[in-house]
């Protein structure tokens, strides 16, 4: 990073917008001027032969992603010691600020995160990737509706594949083979899914909180409480929760189930999340509808409705 002018590779600091284990996020611009997220990894890991060899490979394997419903990764690169991802900004507080601040989402917002994160999950699974590290704090709440972020992150972390979960997931929202050091597939993915819904809709996660061996103690042998949770989800809820991760439903199923017809795509699942969402914040405000010239059809400037999880460019 050069201190002087705040740039990493062609893109130039705005502001830090947080911190997690993996490293620090920065509002930036690209050279176009256009508002990016850049995270830049923990200074030790661009130092590791193993990291480097990986990192491009998983960072390409990110960027397959549909844009549905995510964050998508634009860049990647690695600049002496310092290793960043570059990601599309997301104007919108996470899910765990939200709850925290006005408490369990109810209606037709709950059920369209619950939509709209199964779809970023369907698009992920399609692509290859697991993402590994599902939880709130990944889930950002556009005007448009939830996106989520860092899919496949964790698994930069760590030499052994399985092990990086364990050391950078987040204990309440890990799935039991996660937590146990087994093998982390698409159905852990499906786990986090059941907690993060559960969360949104009680303001508690599905096994509770506590100190890091009682919570994984809970999530391998105790039964998810899920009272409070809205009934129309509870029953899903439960299947995505179940201890064998071969009894779960895939993200596919997850779609079809909550929007009732069988092989629902993530096109109609973006739209029946636009459709059923409403901003959180005020200010925010969706996408204006398409203009219409006088034959009927949409006019200059009118916006597509095919990725309606995208923010306003």
């Amino acid at each position: 990073m050069n201190d002087q002018t705040r740039r990493i590779g062609p893109y130039t600091l705005v502001r830090k917008l947080g911190e997690g284990g993996m490293g620090i996020v920065y509002l930036a611009q690209d050279p176009r001027f256009t508002p990016v997220a850049l995270k830049v990894l923990r200074p030790e890991l661009a130092g590791r032969e193993d990291f480097r060899r990986r990192f491009t490979r998983e960072a390409e394997a990110a960027r397959q992603v549909a844009r549905f419903c995510t964050a998508p990764v634009l860049d990647a690169g690695i600049e002496g010691d310092t290793a960043y991802l570059v990601t599309e900004y997301v104007d919108g507080p996470d899910l765990t600020g939200m709850i925290e601040t006005r408490g369990p989402m109810r209606g037709a917002n709950l059920e369209a995160l619950a939509v709209g994160v199964a779809t970023a999950l369907a698009a992920i699974h399609e692509a290859g990737v697991v993402h590994r590290d599902l939880k709130p704090s990944n889930i950002l709440l556009s005007a448009v509706g939830p996106r989520v972020i860092d899919f496949g992150i964790a698994r930069l972390a760590e030499p052994d594949a399985t092990q990086s979960a364990a050391v950078v997931g987040t204990p309440a929202y890990m799935a039991p083979e996660q937590a146990g050091g087994g093998p982390i597939t698409a159905a852990s993915d499906v786990f986090a899914w059941g907690g993060v819904v559960t969360y949104a809709g009680t303001g508690r996660p599905p096994f509770g909180t506590g100190q890091v061996p009682e919570v994984l103690y809970r999530v391998a042998h105790h039964e998810p409480r899920l009272d409070g949770l809205d009934e129309r989800l509870r029953e899903l809820v439960e299947q995505a929760l179940r201890k064998d991760p071969a009894r779960r439903p895939t993200a596919q199923q997850l779609l079809d189930r909550l929007l009732g017809r069988e092989r629902a795509t993530v096109a109609s699942a973006t739209r029946a999340v636009s459709d059923a969402w409403t901003p959180l914040l005020n200010g925010q405000a969706p996408p204006p509808p398409p203009r219409r010239r006088r034959d009927g059809r949409a006019g200059a400037g009118s916006r597509p409705r095919s990725r309606p999880c995208s923010p306003p460019r």
